[in-house]
């Protein structure tokens, strides 16, 4: 007899839907003026990505039968991704762009970073060194796609694994501090701080997460599909803007 499928989504389908609005933002990103209702549209919705995969970073390090495995292969990824980043940001098919056009690092190398600091958060017994861990993975975050803020995201979604309202509710005061810190440095740097309110649709994070039913779905091979949709992606909407 067969056991009734739980209700809700399956991790593999909140992926899918973090890998959709992560499609839309790139496109809009690449595509849409910015400061059209098209463009803040796309960008509102494609705020959803990132805190998806945190939330999955911290589950990942729950479930997975070995981390080392885990980080070697998000480091590889963010290896292979980062020159379709660069050209993706840039136009420019290096690994690094320095220049007038930076890139930094792509979300995978960030990601690694998370994973990182999920891991020290939960190994390290001594509160100081673990604080510091953290910490200095924030630093070497500063150069990634979404920074520090990936980072921290993670950190709550782990430090509250298993209560949904927790973190709802500790996520929710972190995403409110980003929206606040990328509105003021926009302020700061001569910009319109409304131009980066686009960035309270991270909170459209958490209907999709509330729907997590616990089960990883897919096949076996499904968690490859975000490690090569992304490079992939990157690279197709390069050549359609940049072309080769």
């Amino acid at each position: 007899m067969e056991t009734a499928a739980k209700k809700g989504l399956t991790g593999n389908q909140i992926k899918w839907i973090a890998i959709l609005t992560m499609l839309i933002d790139h496109i809009a990103w690449a595509f849409v003026p910015f400061g059209t209702a098209a463009g803040q549209s796309m960008h509102v919705i494609g705020r959803i990505t990132a805190p998806v995969m945190c939330f999955f970073i911290a589950e990942g390090y729950a479930h997975t039968r070995n981390v080392g495995k885990y980080a070697l292969r998000l480091g590889v990824f963010a290896l292979i991704s980062q020159i379709p980043f660069t050209y993706f940001e840039t136009g420019h098919l290096q690994f690094l762009s320095l220049g007038n056009k930076s890139a930094g690092f792509n979300v995978i190398y960030t990601l690694l970073l998370s994973l990182a600091a999920v891991w020290a958060w939960d190994s390290i017994q001594r509160k100081g060194l673990r604080v510091l861990a953290v910490a200095g993975l924030c630093l070497l975050a500063v150069p990634g796609d979404w920074m520090f803020i990936d980072v921290i995201f993670a950190l709550v979604f782990w430090v509250n694994r298993d209560r949904f309202r927790d973190q709802a509710a500790w996520f929710s005061v972190f995403a409110a501090c980003t929206v606040i810190f990328c509105c003021v440095g926009t302020a700061i740097a001569g910009g319109h701080f409304y131009s980066q309110l686009f960035q309270a649709g991270l909170f459209l994070c958490l209907p999709v997460l509330s729907r997590y039913n616990g089960e990883r779905g897919g096949t076996p091979n499904s968690k490859w599909a975000f490690y090569i949709f992304y490079p992939a992606h990157l690279l197709v909407l390069g050549f359609l803007k940049y072309g080769f």
